[in-house]
C-alpha cells in the first residue's frame, strides 16, 4: 500500500506542477465564465449608430404603424418615387429605403427594403413585426371582428409543478431546472472521463517509450503501478475540477458586481429607456403582464433550487465520477500498456469510447422520459450508468435502482481492473510488436 501511495503522490505532484495544468486551470474558468458573461454583455449592447430609413408608402397609411426607436428613425417621403430615391441614395444619408406597395394586404411579400449594405436582423424584424400587426388589425376590421375581443380571450397558461415527498410534503419543482441540473452533471462526467482517462493512457505510453517504466517495475508490481497512476490522475482531475468551479464563481461574481447591474427593476427601466417597447403606454400595459409572468417563472425556478438536495447531488456526482473514471481509466491504462505510440491506440479506442458516446446520446432523450425503459436500462448498465444515472437522479430515482446501479458499477470496475491488470502486466514491457485483439486474448489467458 505504501508503494501505491508513493506512486499516487508522484503522479499527482508531477502533473499539478506542469505548465499545461497551470495554464488550463487558469484558462478553463475564464472560458466557462465567458460562456455566461459574454451573452449577457452582448444582449446589453445596442447599435448606437443612428439610422434613418426612408419610407415610400403607396398606401399612405400602413407605414404609420412603424414607430421610431432610440437609434432607428423613419422618414416618410410623400412626393418621391422609388426610382428618384434610388438615384440620390448615396448622397441622401439614408441607411435604407423601405417600399410598401399599394396591394400589400393581398401581397404582403411585395414589401422591399433597399440599402447599399446588408440590413441587420433587428431592423428587418422591427419593420416586419410592425407591418404584420397592422395588416392583421386591418383584416380583423374588414371582417367585422373586434380586435379587443381577441386580446381579451388570449390566455397564457403557466403551470406550476409540485412534487410530493415520501412524507407527503409538497415541494415546488421546475422541470426545466431539473433537466438542466441533470444534463450538466452527466455532461461533466462524460467530459472528465474522456479527458483524464486519456491522460492515463498517454502517461503510460510516455513512460513505456522512454523506458522509465523498466526502472519503476524493478521496485513495484505492474498492478500497483497501474492503480497508483489511475488514482493519482483522478486526484489531479478532482483538484482541477474544484479549482474551475471556485475560480469560475469568483470571476462571474466580480464581473457582475463591477460591470453589470442585474437588478430586475433596473433591467426593466433600461429596456423602457431604450424604447424597446416603442413607447406607448397601451403597449407597455400589454407587455407588463408578460414581464411579470416571466419574473414569476424566474422566481419560481430560483425557489426550486432550495428544494434540490445538493448534498445528495454532490455525493452521487463524486461517486459516479470516480466509479466511471476508475472503470474507463483502467481500460485506457491497459491500452497504453499494450501499444508503443498513440497512433496504435485507434483500433482499441472505439470499443471503449463507444459506450460513453452512446450514453451521452441517450442522455439527451432521458431528460424527456427519465422513467422509461431505455432510461432505466442505460442507467443500470455500468458502462453507461455514470452519465445516464446522473441525468436521472434530479428527477427522482428509487433507492433500489441507485443501489443496483452502484453495486454493478463497483463489481464491473473490479472485473475490468483485473482484466486490464493482466494486459498491463504483459504489455508494459513489450516493445516493437503490433498488437491485435487476438494477442490481447492470449495475454488474458496467461496464468500468474
Amino acid at each position: 500500500m505504501s508503494k501505491i501511495t508513493l506512486i499516487i503522490k508522484r503522479e499527482y505532484l508531477t502533473r499539478v506542477k506542469k505548465k499545461s495544468f497551470i495554464i488550463m486551470t487558469i484558462i478553463g474558468p475564464i472560458l466557462m465564465a465567458a460562456l455566461m458573461i459574454v451573452p449577457a454583455w452582448v444582449s446589453q449592447l445596442e447599435d448606437q449608430d443612428n439610422k434613418t430609413i426612408a419610407i415610400i408608402d403607396q398606401t399612405k397609411a400602413v407605414s404609420l404603424a412603424i414607430e421610431n426607436t432610440q437609434y432607428l428613425k423613419f422618414e416618410r417621403l410623400e412626393n418621391k418615387s422609388l426610382d428618384d430615391v434610388k438615384k440620390d441614395f448615396k448622397t441622401s444619408g439614408y441607411y435604407a429605403v423601405l417600399f410598401i406597395p399599394e396591394n400589400i394586404t393581398s401581397a404582403p411579400s411585395g414589401v422591399q427594403l433597399f440599402s447599399n449594405k446588408q440590413p441587420n436582423l433587428g431592423v428587418k424584424m422591427h419593420i416586419s413585426n410592425a407591418l404584420e400587426k397592422e395588416l392583421e388589425s386591418e383584416k380583423l376590421k374588414a371582417s367585422g371582428i373586434d380586435e379587443n375581443i381577441l386580446k381579451a380571450v388570449k390566455t397564457n397558461v403557466n403551470i406550476s409543478t409540485f412534487k410530493w415527498t415520501d412524507e407527503g410534503v409538497e415541494e415546488e419543482s421546475s422541470t426545466e431546472l431539473t433537466m438542466a441540473v441533470g444534463f450538466i452533471a452527466g455532461f461533466m462526467i462524460y467530459l472528465f472521463i474522456f479527458l483524464y482517462g486519456a491522460q492515463v493512457m498517454r502517461g503510460v505510453i510516455e513512460e513505456k517509450t522512454s523506458r522509465i517504466v523498466e526502472v519503476i517495475i524493478s521496485s513495484v508490481r505492474p498492478f500497483q503501478l497501474m492503480m497508483g497512476k489511475i488514482v493519482g490522475v483522478a486526484m489531479v482531475g478532482l483538484t482541477q475540477f474544484l479549482l474551475w468551479i471556485i475560480l469560475t464563481f469568483v470571476i462571474v461574481t466580480v464581473v457582475q458586481t463591477v460591470f453589470f447591474d442585474i437588478n430586475p427593476a433596473n433591467i426593466q427601466q433600461e429596456v423602457v429607456a431604450q424604447d424597446l417597447f416603442t413607447g406607448s403606454s397601451s403597449q407597455l400595459s400589454e407587455i407588463q403582464p408578460v414581464m411579470d409572468e416571466n419574473a414569476s417563472e424566474i422566481q419560481g425556478m430560483l425557489s426550486t433550487l432550495k428544494n434540490i438536495d445538493f448534498a445528495v447531488m454532490i455525493g452521487m456526482f463524486l461517486f459516479y465520477f470516480l466509479g466511471g473514471y476508475l472503470l474507463y481509466s483502467s481500460l485506457f491504462a491497459a491500452i497504453g500498456g499494450a501499444v508503443d505510440n498513440e497512433a496504435d491506440t485507434q483500433q482499441f479506442m472505439l470499443p471503449i469510447s463507444a459506450p460513453l458516446i452512446v450514453a451521452f446520446i441517450v442522455g439527451q432523450n432521458v431528460v424527456n422520459n427519465p422513467d422509461g425503459a431505455v432510461s432505466f436500462w442505460f442507467s443500470i448498465i455500468p458502462f453507461t450508468s455514470p452519465v445516464v444515472m446522473m441525468i436521472r437522479i434530479p428527477f427522482g430515482v428509487p433507492f433500489w435502482e441507485i443501489a443496483l446501479s452502484a453495486v454493478l458499477l463497483v463489481l464491473t470496475f473490479i472485473g475490468t481492473t483485473w482484466l486490464a491488470g493482466k494486459i498491463y502486466r504483459t504489455g508494459i514491457l513489450m516493445y516493437g510488436k503490433k498488437i491485435t485483439y487476438k494477442e490481447l486474448w492470449k495475454w488474458l489467458r496467461y496464468s500468474s
